[in-house]
């Protein structure tokens, strides 16, 4: 008989396996900052020299978060300076640290708050109904809102509406956008378009500009590296066997599975994972795909999962008229975070 004992090949796993389920509860409890701004403070903050608004907006934040009580309510209008409004507006680039900023307001404020991105609130509503959404959120004392989305304008509507009955009741409200980087004027309209869209709750925010560059990009080529296929087989089951969780797709069957899975519940279906692999990345051509990529890379970058692939580079995705449609403002976060994920420039932790 022999003594020789077989091992059995371990494999990745893969994400087109995972379609999790997710909860109002489950998403509310998930309405915190990400790991990587789990200690963010305005004194962690580092503002680039060359762009004094950065400054600038540390300390508008400061006095926005001056949390004391003012005498008259929030609609006593007549009787606000621009220090007492209860809406707050990070308007700029992407990379510039609005994200750290909002975190470190965030974990300033006292008693009960919630930070979460557009996408994750009108998640919520989804889940529990408008009203029972209204009814959690009441009594908040600060809600935090990333990436404020004008994309669609029922979900903005939604939100609007939702805000509106959140600072009726006392919360404050703090909310970041993105404009394409060193575009200025771009920048002031995206800006007024917000202020726009929510109507009569405009004259309670206050907008705030910061300028700056991406810093993800500063000290990176700006390109997401890639592998060749036969070196990514390699490199995924080593990882396996040294204890790694990882996961290997083939890019088009992860597309269409990303399609069955609602986008809140994106971030269940990739956690506890410490790499993610993907073969054959090829360039989109579907606005739709590609919307739903952008919302996936979003959660792999506040989950700080490294992402290797092969094929086109993961920069390269969006198509030409993508780029220079109404949606690039995403595409171009989403490049910079794919640049980060694949190259190891991802952003230290707010210490």
């Amino acid at each position: 008989m022999s003594d020789t004992v077989k091992t059995t090949r371990q494999l990745p796993l893969r994400l087109v396996d995972r379609s999790p389920s997710i909860t109002g509860a489950e998403i509310v409890a998930e309405l915190v900052p990400p790991p990587q701004f789990e200690h963010a403070s305005f004194e962690s903050y580092r503002p680039d020299l060359d762009y004094p608004s950065q400054q600038g907006a540390v300390e508008r934040l400061n006095g926005f978060a001056a949390w004391r009580a003012r005498p008259g309510g929030f609609f006593a209008r007549a009787r606000r300076s621009k220090a007492e409004l209860p809406g707050i507006y990070l308007d700029g680039g992407f990379g510039v640290g609005k994200t750290h900023l909002l975190a470190a307001l965030w974990h300033g404020a006292p008693g009960r708050k919630y930070f979460g991105t557009f996408i994750e609130y009108t998640a919520l509503v989804g889940a529990l109904g408008y009203a029972e959404t209204v009814k959690q959120l009441t009594g908040a004392q600060l809600i935090c809102i990333d990436e404020f989305e004008l994309d669609d304008p029922g979900d903005t509507m939604l939100m609007t509406r939702l805000l509106g009955e959140l600072i009726g009741s006392g919360t404050r409200v703090a909310a970041t956008s993105n404009t394409p980087p060193n575009s200025l004027g771009e920048g002031r309209f995206a800006a007024a378009d917000f202020l726009r869209e929510i109507q009569a709750m405009s004259a309670n925010f206050e907008t705030v500009r910061i300028d700056g560059l991406d810093y993800r990009r500063r000290d990176a080529s700006g390109h997401a590296a890639t592998v060749a296929p036969e070196e990514l087989t390699v490199m995924t089951e080593a990882l396996v066997a040294r204890g790694s969780s990882v996961t290997l797709d083939d890019f088009g069957a992860l597309m269409a599975h990303l399609s069955t899975v609602h986008p809140s519940k994106y971030i269940k279906m990739i956690a506890g994972l410490d790499v993610i692999a993907l073969r054959n990345v090829y360039l989109l051509t579907d606005q739709t795909d590609a919307l739903r990529l952008v919302a996936f890379i979003d959660r792999v970058y506040d989950a700080e999962i490294p992402i290797l692939a092969s094929g086109m580079p993961l920069h390269d995705v969006f198509d030409a008229e993508m780029m220079g449609g109404g949606y690039r403002k995403k595409y171009q976060r989403s490049q910079s975070r794919m640049v980060a994920l694949s190259t190891g420039e991802l952003p230290p932790h707010a210490e």
